[in-house]
């Protein structure tokens, strides 16, 4: 008898038949004596329907509102999969995350797990029943409910297995696991049956839609090995572990691109000690998540300006220009420019700690197709750029074809 923690995302549950189709695989496990711990995303389409009725009301709605809110979204799906499992005639309860005993701090909208205490999980797998836990969601030591921000299912899930000690994890999705690039996008992409953590916390972190990169960073933390596969076949899916020998091979092991991303450049900003620290503390005090940061070569004389680039998710651009203005008469900047139409284009791979020229040829295939190149990101397993949104598809593809084939 194994327990088995299973998450299942919004397009896996978007509809009734759906639903019963997870209860049944659920059954499956349950025939086979597994105790099985069920975490469900809101059915597709939900989340954005309620945002939107929010926004209708005001451009900038309270966040802990927000919350509230959203969470209604998975309240749904637990209530739905519970009673499907039961028409099944396996005893099924449903959980909110405060109910499950996730506690969070009191970052609304973007909160971070505390410590989980899953008593009462416990105690309802102990009698038989299949836990469903709506998942993105927890509650403050205050009992203020909170959402864990975009992708928070997946670390539900993963958070629940390190809490239960579960034998196996797994995500269920649209995809039946990881693949070299989005296969919409970039149709001979390849599966992939394992990626390391750090791989796929570098994929996730840049745009790759099969996991949200702060699960990713849990699941490494407490050595939760887990599996990437899809809800509507029966196909292997991929093993995220450890890194291993065997994966220094492949020199690139993905491209992602990230659609979600926004620029704000601050022009003539002052050059002195002190500057960069005020805007970037004022972004982070209003829990704005900053990615590239790009500063230019100062110029002028007195005193010398620089202009400053950064980039952050596309829903905080609005929130961001609100801080920065704020900023405008103390910083002494001239102007503030924003653009939404930007990607942000990335290779990832252990193989590159052992391999000399994949940035030149990563830019020597994008100068090849027209792509002007406007900020720049490394790590040591990740080349990240920031490009022209319209031209990104088209760089997709030809960096997956000049690396991976």
């Amino acid at each position: 008898m194994a327990l088995i923690v299973q998450k299942y995302g919004g397009t896996s549950v978007g509809n009734p038949e759906r639903i019963k189709n997870v209860a049944r695989r659920v059954a499956a496990h349950r025939a086979k004596g597994d105790q099985v711990v069920v975490v469900v995303s809101a059915m597709s389409g939900v989340t954005d329907s309620l945002i939107k009725l929010a926004k209708e009301i005001t451009p900038l709605p309270s966040e802990r509102e927000m919350d509230m809110l959203l969470a209604t979204g998975e309240q749904q799906t637990i209530a739905l999969t519970a009673i499907a499992l039961q028409q099944l005639g396996i005893p099924a309860t449903s959980l909110t995350g405060a109910q499950a005993g996730i506690v969070t701090d009191g970052v609304h909208t973007k909160a971070k797990i505390q410590n989980i205490t899953p008593k009462k999980v416990h105690a309802l797998l102990d009698a038989g029943n299949v836990v469903i836990v709506a998942g993105f969601q927890g509650e403050t030591a205050e009992g203020h409910i909170t959402t864990l921000g975009r992708g928070g299912s997946d670390l539900t899930a993963i958070a629940l297995a390190a809490a239960l000690k579960a034998d196996l994890c797994q995500i269920y999705t649209d995809v039946d696991g990881v693949y070299t690039a989005d296969p919409r996008i970039v149709p001979n992409a390849q599966k992939l049956a394992e990626i390391s953590y750090d791989e796929m916390l570098e994929l996730a972190g840049s745009g790759a839609k099969v996991m949200q990169s702060r699960s990713v960073e849990f699941a490494k933390k407490f050595g939760v090995v887990f599996e990437v596969r899809s809800s509507l076949n029966d196909n292997p899916g991929t093993i995220v572990k450890e890194e291993t020998k065997s994966m220094e091979g492949a020199v690139i092991r993905g491209v992602s691109l990230d659609k979600n991303q926004a620029k704000i450049t601050l022009v003539a900003v002052p050059d002195r000690p002190g500057v960069a620290a005020r805007i970037f503390k004022a972004l982070a005090e209003a829990t704005i998540n900053v990615d590239m940061i790009v500063q230019n070569v100062s110029h002028g004389a007195g005193t010398p300006a620089t202009d400053l680039s950064f980039t952050m998710d596309k829903p905080d651009l609005l929130k961001a220009a609100k801080v920065i203005e704020s900023l405008k008469s103390e910083v002494g900047y001239r102007e503030a420019l924003t653009d939404e139409k930007i990607g942000k284009l990335s290779i990832v791979g252990v193989g590159m700690r052992s391999h000399s020229g994949v940035a030149a040829k990563m830019f020597e295939t994008l100068a090849k197709e027209a792509v002007n190149i406007e900020m720049i990101s490394t790590s040591e397993i990740k080349i990240s750029v920031v490009i022209e949104l319209a031209k990104s598809e088209q760089a997709m593809k030809a960096v997956h074809k000049a690396f991976i084939g």
